[in-house]
């Protein structure tokens, strides 16, 4: 183990006593992202109701997190869910005049779900089936007409870990007018993201998973040309110019990306948000997406050797790997026996990397596949 690594894992007390593998559902908790929740507490018991303060922190949030993506803050906005930002968006699109929403069926199942309720407004929603584990940019370039007029795309699909291609999917959908939101959410904090480059109108990540938060903070960015344009009908006091006029009367909307925020910030997490970035930007986005890297080949050219079936494409970089299991619940069962923290979907053992992890780790889960090799499916 590097020196490096090792520092950075010395932040993460869960590894005194288990091997986690689990990011992809829930980021281990860091020394510093306790210290914040720590420190939010310790405003309330000392203060009672400083909200001066608090929202201080919640527009440091903001601010952390559109540093961390290439964006400004008044392009993001702070929800409570990534499911929040998506239903605010949807709000606000006209199904008029262009009524078909085209994506994989890898999205996540929130995906489909906010953008299926959104047929009673007019959407037709159509779904691209994936073949040979894969969603390719010519399968959209099909689907899209004159009459798209947005594409959700997954960056990293959670049931296999495949990564969409997402520069020509977004090449293609502006090209026939259509927008496009690009789901982050399994890949945001494992390699560097800068959504201009990306070219993508709306951009949406939770906080739980690879950027180390707890759940209950999510973030939204929104292409700046496009936050006038939209009048979300989801809305609620932070999403008005200024909450703090309590003017019932009136619907006056801010005219930054807060307009698609709805009620009471999620403060604690406000604290807690620029620590995880913090944490995550001192060990350095492209180190840790070249050691994630690393990882995953180890692990997936082990389970090769092992001929267990790796749903994940070759070409995968991280930081999912997917394992095809004959029964992956009681494989689940068997490593955490074993104090190793796993997770499962479907037929599919899913180990995920972060910055934490180590090739120590990857040898713990290979000695676990070969000793339980009767619930893989071996080729």
């Amino acid at each position: 183990m590097s020196t490096e690594i090792e520092s950075a894992r010395a932040h993460f007390p869960i590894f005194k006593n288990k091997i986690y593998l689990n990011s992809c559902s829930q980021g281990a908790l860091s020394d510093a992202v306790e210290a914040s929740l720590q420190e939010h507490i310790r405003s309330w018991h000392e203060h009672g109701s400083p909200w001066d303060r608090w929202v201080e922190e919640y527009e440091a949030a903001r601010t952390a997190f559109a540093r961390f993506i290439g964006a400004a803050p008044e392009e993001v906005a702070v929800v409570t869910s990534a499911s929040a930002g998506i239903n605010s968006i949807a709000s606000a699109l006209d199904f008029g005049k262009r009524r078909k929403v085209v994506m994989g069926e890898f999205e996540f199942p929130t995906m489909g779900q906010i953008w299926l309720a959104q047929e009673r407004r007019g959407a037709e929603i159509e779904f691209l089936p994936a073949q040979n584990g894969k969603i390719c940019p010519e399968c959209y370039s099909r689907a899209i007409d004159d009459q798209t007029l947005i594409v959700p795309l997954t960056h990293v699909c959670f049931m296999n870990g495949f990564r969409s291609e997402v520069a020509p999917i977004v090449k293609q959908a502006h090209e026939r007018g259509a927008l496009v939101m690009l789901d982050d959410y399994q890949d945001c904090g494992t390699r560097p993201i800068d959504v201009k480059a990306l070219d993508v109108d709306f951009y949406v990540s939770g906080a739980l998973k690879y950027l180390l938060c707890p759940s209950g903070i999510a973030f939204l960015y929104v292409r700046p040309e496009l936050i006038s344009a939209l009048t979300p009908t989801i809305t609620g006091w932070f999403a008005q110019k200024n909450p703090f006029a309590f003017d019932v009367k009136h619907l006056d909307l801010a005219t930054t990306a807060r307009r698609f925020e709805t009620g009471s910030p999620p403060l604690p997490h406000a604290y807690i948000a620029p620590a995880a970035l913090k944490l995550l930007d001192d060990f350095g986005r492209e180190k840790t997406a070249q050691h994630i890297k690393s990882l995953t080949r180890a692990l997936m050219d082990g389970a090769r050797d092992l001929k267990i079936k790796v749903k994940t494409p070759a070409e995968s970089v991280g930081p999912l790997v997917v394992l095809q299991m004959k029964d992956a619940d009681a494989m689940v069962k068997k490593m955490a026996a074993d104090n190793m923290v796993v997770s499962n979907r479907m037929d599919g053992l899913r180990v995920s990397f972060h910055l934490y992890n180590t090739l120590d780790d990857v040898h713990a889960v290979l000695a676990q596949l070969e000793k339980n090799r009767t619930l893989a499916v071996v080729e």
